[in-house]
């Protein structure tokens, strides 16, 4: 036990609307694959891109309180319609890897609305021509689950198209939801764009935390994962297990007041 800080034995939490942020939680698997994870999906909630600030901010107060409760050492907002302001990785990632300077945002509404990535791209240390997309229903459309009828394809590749026409190679994909869907956008998008995710960023910046505080676990053989759910805890399973590849096994149902 850890005096001055959680104990390192206990999980790393990681918490969305739904099944997008198992792209997240993928990322930490294979980073730090000796920790222990709880995965906490409120999809009875879903979709946070929707909501307004005061409504993710009190998503989020619960959704903390609850995973703390339960015994949590590090807690991963893995939806960037809640996370606010925390997109500064990713924004450092496009600024550094477009060659043209033409980045994309493709995010859900309530992140557009928020101005987070355009303020980030902002601050990095290059000029940059920023094109915005709202996709209010691209996260609800994977969410539902394949298979992908020739109307969602459409709806994608109208989303898409203005990131087209402004001639964008790099895009930040706004919404841990949209990289399951990755080989389509890139389709639409075109093969020599690059797209720049969550995932990776907020398992590194995980695993640093932990070093920091000493929070490593200190089993070095492979961690286990749980999850829980506000919604339909079958229908979370079948999708989760079809998204994340691997067995999900029992998801717990749980009932998030408001």
């Amino acid at each position: 036990m850890n005096a001055d800080g959680p104990d390192p034995n206990l999980p790393i939490a990681v918490f969305d609307s739904g099944v997008g942020g198992l792209t997240v939680l993928h990322e930490c698997l294979v980073s730090l694959p000796e920790e222990d994870y709880v995965y906490l999906g409120d999809d009875a909630r879903f979709p946070y891109g929707a909501k307004s600030a005061a409504e993710l901010g009190e998503c989020t107060r619960r959704n903390t309180a609850f995973l703390l409760d339960r015994g949590a050492k590090l807690i991963v907002i893995a939806c960037n319609s809640a996370a606010g302001a925390g997109l500064e990785p990713e924004a450092e990632i496009a600024g550094a890897i477009t060659d043209s300077g033409r980045v994309g945002v493709l995010a859900t509404p309530a992140t557009v609305a928020g101005g987070a990535y355009l303020r980030a791209l902002g601050r990095q240390h290059r000029e940059l021509t920023v094109t915005q997309v709202a996709a209010p229903d691209l996260a609800a459309i994977i969410q539902r689950g394949f298979p992908f009828s020739e109307a969602v394809v459409e709806t994608v590749r109208s989303y898409c198209a203005p990131l087209r026409r402004a001639r964008v190679d790099t895009v930040i994909l706004g919404c841990t939801h949209y990289p399951l869907v990755r080989p389509m956008l890139q389709r639409f998008l075109g093969r020599e764009v690059r797209l720049v995710t969550a995932g990776h960023a907020l398992a590194a910046t995980a695993q640093r935390i932990l070093e920091t505080g000493g929070l490593q676990s200190p089993d070095e053989d492979e961690g286990e994962y749980r999850f829980v759910c506000t919604g339909d805890p079958v229908a979370f399973r079948e999708l989760g297990t079809r998204f994340l590849q691997m067995p999900l096994g029992e998801v717990e149902l749980v009932d998030l007041a408001d």
